[in-house]
């Protein structure tokens, strides 16, 4: 079982990395198994901590029941338990999300990364049942909560957690874009029962509030600066953390427009040349031209931060 001590760190958001044909509304088997095994090879040889696939930017809504079965088998064998691996399975329905959770379980994955079911908004009580059944269900997968309140339609309140902690096998949580006041709160309820990893540019100061790590999309364009940041904060040099926070987002840049985020981020990672995620599946092909020309400035702007942090974050991977 993954532990919620056994979680901190760099988690790596996974592209569900596409075959050439990916984006053509006929293709039927797009997961690019050989790709994909690299990547997350050199991911953990690197020095991720943690991998989670299938989230949004992970593309569980474009993917076919045969290609989620593939990209499982695939990531498991893989990883190979040299770090945790929590496996997506957010779903429409309740039922959707068990199924996948069962094949998950079979594939020999010990942890899964779940949100609430979202075409219809939730009610917060809902929510909270749904966590509780499916870890009475799942005794033996550790379930990592997926809140992402936009897209999901519902957002988990502090107070919600002192039921959802009840579930020992619950033991974590990507959470989106808490205040500082609201996340000492909620650490008061989930101390050394869930490990809560926040969105890259709040690791600091959110690690000294109890953040036991960060999730990043953009790890896959090169996790220098990420692995640079991290080992900043566990040596206390919160200089040089607070000096990467400002590069990763310069000029206190806002997040891109949510409808492009994440696609175009798989852009990016293409430019950036770290890994090959493969195009964009349908129906998100059609992205901006302008949308297409900041993706890879952005992805130019991270490569000189990989040159940068890279030859001491590299040093200690290899020490």
């Amino acid at each position: 079982m993954i532990t919620a001590k056994n979680l901190h760190g760099l988690m790596a958001m996974m592209p569900a990395f596409a075959t050439a044909d990916a984006h053509d509304i006929n293709a039927t088997s797009t997961i690019d198994v050989e790709n994909l095994k690299a990547s997350v090879n050199r991911m953990i040889t690197d020095g991720g901590d943690v991998i989670a696939t299938t989230g949004s930017f992970g593309e569980f809504h474009t993917l076919l029941w045969d290609e989620f079965e593939t990209l499982t088998r695939a990531t498991v064998e893989a990883v190979k338990g040299r770090v945790p691996l929590f496996i997506g399975c957010t779903s429409l329905h309740s039922r959707e999300t068990i199924r996948k959770m069962k094949f998950i379980r079979d594939a020999g994955g010990e942890g899964v990364l779940v949100g609430v079911p979202f075409y219809f908004p939730s009610t917060v009580d809902n929510a909270v049942q749904f966590y509780h059944d499916i870890a009475e269900l799942f005794p033996d997968l550790s379930i990592m909560v997926y809140h992402n309140p936009t897209l999901h339609n519902v957002t988990l309140p502090v107070e919600a957690f002192k039921k959802i902690t009840q579930s020992p096998n619950v033991v974590a949580m990507k959470d989106s874009h808490r205040t500082t006041t609201e996340f000492m709160n909620l650490m008061e309820i989930v101390r050394g029962k869930m490990s809560i990893f926040v969105n890259q540019l709040q690791y600091h100061p959110f690690a000294s509030l109890g953040a036991a790590g960060f999730w990043s999309i953009d790890s896959w364009m090169g996790p220098w600066p990420l692995l640079r940041l991290r080992d900043a904060i566990r040596v206390n040099d919160l200089e040089t953390a607070k000096q990467i926070i400002f590069e990763l987002a310069p000029g206190g840049a806002p997040p891109p427009d949510l409808r492009w985020r994440e696609t175009a981020a798989k852009i990016a990672i293409q430019h950036a040349g770290y890994c090959n995620p493969g195009p964009l599946r349908p129906p998100f092909v059609n992205i901006p031209d302008n949308v297409k020309e900041n993706v890879k400035k952005r992805a130019q702007y991270w490569k000189g931060l990989c040159e940068k942090y890279g030859p001491k974050a590299k040093a200690r991977v290899t020490a």
